[in-house]
């Protein structure tokens, strides 16, 4: 139950923030609008590092089912443990989601584009190429969590391939690192499908976008949502895999 709480916890403050930058950037009347990708990449990022703080010394701060499946494929998640992180996962996503819809309340029958609205929840690409942006997807998610795991064997916390993120990400600068790695990932890779390289970011906030009564909402694109959530798990578990084989011992 504590890994459950906390990942609820930690993926909804990761939502929360950092779709609500990009609802600060996007949304009719908004005193952030227009501020630009770079403040979407180092807030993302920083969305990031405040969730690993709050429950880094609890779950690990996963916060990405694409972390986790890559953790679990290579022995350092236990098979018990999946339901746990992966269900809190979600119901995060959906709690920072609906949270970011409430907070902008007001501004979304000022918003004329649908397609901005829909930005605020969820990832789409700039040019819609099925597998140009599974390899995009697929390609940022293998340095998340190769570089995950880096920061964590530099921290002197990964022996023989046995490795436990609640003992990396609970303090000092770790978690600020694997923020400043996500923004780094979306200014040098994310301008192609937005850099979702998380599963439940992703999805839950779509499924959220469909389901709350959003002024003047378009469809939720679901013939792309698939795209977000299978590039990023298979960019996870060939990240983890690649580390482990290189340098797990």
């Amino acid at each position: 139950m504590d890994i459950f709480i906390a990942e609820v916890v930690g993926t909804a403050l990761l939502v929360l923030l950092g779709n609500g930058v990009v609802a600060t950037n996007l949304l009719g009347e908004s005193k952030g609008k227009d501020g630009g990708w770079m403040m979407i990449c180092v807030s993302w990022g920083l969305a990031v590092a405040i969730g690993a703080y709050a429950v880094g010394r609890i779950s690990g701060a996963h916060l990405n089912p694409a972390v986790t499946i890559g953790l679990f494929s290579t022995g350092q998640v236990e098979g018990g443990q999946l339901g746990a992180y992966l269900s809190g996962q979600m119901l995060g996503a959906f709690i920072g989601a609906t949270l970011v819809w409430l907070t902008y309340l007001a501004h979304w029958e000022k918003t004329d584009s649908a397609a901005d609205k829909l930005a605020c929840f969820c990832t789409g690409p700039a040019i819609r190429n099925t597998p140009a942006n599974v390899i995009s997807e697929f390609i940022g998610t293998f340095v998340l969590m190769f570089g995950i795991l880096a920061i964590g064997a530099n921290a002197g916390e990964m022996i023989n391939g046995d490795f436990d993120l609640s003992s990396v990400f609970s303090s000092g600068i770790n978690p600020l690192l694997v923020g400043l790695l996500v923004a780094t990932i979306g200014m040098a890779l994310g301008g192609s499908t937005g850099w979702a390289i998380n599963p439940a970011r992703d999805l839950g906030p779509r499924i959220m976008h469909a389901i709350l009564p959003i002024a003047g909402k378009g469809d939720s694109d679901w013939g792309y949502a698939w795209i977000p959530v299978v590039g990023p798990i298979l960019g996870g578990v060939a990240g983890a895999m690649t580390f482990q084989a290189l340098f797990g011992g």
